[in-house]
């Protein structure tokens, strides 16, 4: 697997709590062209991550210059090409969750990809920064020749009626935002479920817990191989070094461990690389194993 590092960095910090916009990426495996894609990023507290741990973390951070009371985490969209499918996983933000993220469109056109290309959409889940980006201002799918692709379990949870009045009051605009973009995009969507080939060469490994339906992808090209994670593994910090730890932004906390233990183990026997939603643009490295904890190593 080779990393280029051909990651543009556009303008500065023009607006508050805005990182330097990188662009793309790229990764060759086999006949694959994989990029990933900067969204942007998102402004969040250090509980939203850390959850009841955020008085033990400090000493954690400080080793990756980082304090608990913010988070700045980048978003991480991946584009896989194969001469035939152009495969887009999650669709960013949009215009309407963050105003420091929503910029797929930009990388996109940075990569000379216009949204008319994308023959798949296939995203991990239903969360606002993964999902809210498939709608334009009009309410029109953007990827509009594409075949959108979820994990059955996380379409109907997000549907159901029961789950706005369940999730709670801190995520009921992500219930809302679901609802409002999975119902409109009806028309182009299906569903897969564990274990299925959803494109050649690409397949469904669900790692429950951050959601319902929460589902990882991996690649294999030649003799390589990839995992895209989504949010399994929320963060290159904590998340490896203590991943016993419960995550704020996890759904079903101790699923999110029991998930986030289970594929650390497997990346790093296996030693496959894979690509972070939220690690630190370009968000591709492997995991290593020391003891009882990991370290993420940037590729």
């Amino acid at each position: 697997m080779k990393l280029t590092r051909r990651a543009a960095i556009l303008g500065g910090a023009a607006l508050a709590g805005t990182l330097p916009f990188r662009s793309f990426a790229s990764v060759e495996m086999g006949n694959l062209k994989i990029d990933t894609l900067s969204d942007g990023n998102l402004v969040l507290p250090g509980s939203m991550i850390l959850g009841d741990r955020v008085g033990e973390a400090g000493d954690i951070l400080a080793r990756y210059g980082l304090t608990p009371d913010q988070f700045t985490p980048d978003c991480n969209v991946t584009l896989l090409r194969d001469g035939t499918n152009t495969v887009l996983f999650d669709t960013g933000a949009g215009a309407n969750f963050m105003p420091t993220a929503g910029r797929l469109l930009d990388s996109l056109d940075t990569l000379g990809v216009t949204p008319e290309e994308v023959t798949h959409v296939i995203f991990t889940h239903a969360h606002p920064d993964h999902l809210w980006g498939v709608l334009d201002d009009f309410d029109e799918p953007v990827f509009y020749n594409a075949k959108h692709m979820i994990n059955r379990a996380e379409r109907d949870f997000w549907l159901d009626p029961n789950t706005p009045d369940a999730i709670g009051e801190a995520r009921m605009a992500f219930a809302a935002g679901a609802i409002r973009n999975l119902q409109t995009i009806e028309d182009y969507l299906e569903t897969f479920e564990d274990g299925d080939e959803v494109v050649s060469g690409i397949s469904a490994f669900a790692t429950n817990g951050h959601t319902p339906g929460h589902t990882s992808f991996e690649i294999r090209g030649g003799s390589d191989s990839l995992m895209i994670i989504g949010d399994a593994i929320g963060n290159h910090h904590v998340g490896f070094e203590v991943p016993s730890w419960a995550s704020g932004s996890d759904q079903d906390q101790d699923m999110g461990i029991a998930t986030r233990e289970r594929l650390l183990d497997r990346l790093a026997n296996e030693q496959m690389a894979m690509i972070g939603f939220h690690f630190p643009f370009p968000g591709v490295g492997r995991a290593e194993k020391s003891g009882d904890t990991y370290k993420f190593v940037a590729a």
